[in-house]
């Protein structure tokens, strides 16, 4: 089925529209925001069968503002096209009962729990993964549980990438080019011979009932060990990198020319009138 009006669905399965693309196919004259207000008076309700998101768009004139849009469940956009009393508001409603009809059908249904199934094994395959690397890490110092829970000098990759004059996605990279780390979907974890050294700190934030993220973040500890590692490779913090530079200009310029006396300070440079 060609898509008369574009959809997508939710995480809870439900088919979705945007108000404004339905607004757009019914063609109705009057201003988008005064249309929604006056449709929403006909008993439908916020959170329950539709959405408000923000959008930002720019004008024309290459300046940036919200644009509010709507995400309406399939049934309220049916009623919507029922209420326009127009041609152009019963080829909507046919569409989303054709749309709905076959988004119900038992071969639809099959397929988006497999793919629901998918999605959940990957994300337990990643928390085998996450959890593994939590033991390990708290193997070394257990007797040292809430401490840790506590310690106030974690640091986050992008805090040490900073020190390098790098970028966290660069940083991450060289660590990983180095055998240090490996990406397990959307997170970077320790390899075996270094999770347990106690380097690293990985907690997990709870967002909702859904949603969960995963945070790692360096220790002292873990910071010399990159340090260390780093150095071999001849990569130096930038703060180290300007020191050297110091250093050697004020070699260079330590044996310029004398003052009348004969004598000058290491690494002063003499102004002389003419």
């Amino acid at each position: 089925m060609s898509q008369l009006i574009p959809t997508h669905s939710n995480e809870n399965g439900n088919l979705l529209v945007s108000g404004r693309d339905l607004h757009e196919f019914l063609e109705v004259g009057t201003r988008y925001n005064d249309w929604f207000k006056r449709m929403v008076e006909y008993g439908f309700v916020e959170n329950v069968d539709y959405i408000e998101v923000t959008q930002k768009r720019v004008t024309s004139h290459g300046r940036e503002h919200d644009m509010v849009d709507h995400h309406i469940k399939i049934e309220m956009a049916k009623e919507i096209s029922m209420i326009q009393r127009n041609d152009k508001g019963k080829q909507a409603r046919q569409y989303f009962l054709d749309l709905e009809r076959k988004w119900n059908s038992p071969e639809m249904v099959i397929k988006r729990a497999h793919e629901y199934l998918e999605q959940k094994v990957a994300a337990l395959t990643t928390d085998k993964f996450v959890l593994t690397q939590q033991v390990n890490e708290l193997q070394p110092k257990a007797s040292y549980y809430d401490m840790v829970l506590q310690n106030k000098s974690l640091l986050s990759v992008s805090k040490i990438a900073k020190d390098y004059g790098m970028s966290a996605i660069a940083f991450n990279q060289k660590l990983h080019e180095l055998k240090v780390q490996y990406k397990q979907g959307d997170i970077w974890l320790l390899y075996a011979k270094y999770q347990d050294k106690g380097y690293t700190q990985t907690t997990t934030h709870v967002i909702d009932a859904e949603k969960s993220k995963v945070n790692t973040k360096w220790t002292q500890k873990g910071r010399l060990f990159i340090y260390d590692l780093l150095k071999k490779e001849g990569i130096l913090p930038v703060i180290e990198r300007e020191s050297d530079r110091s250093r050697k200009s004020n070699r260079r310029y330590g044996s310029g020319s004398s003052s009348r006396s004969g004598k000058t300070h290491p690494g002063t440079i003499v102004y002389s009138r003419r």
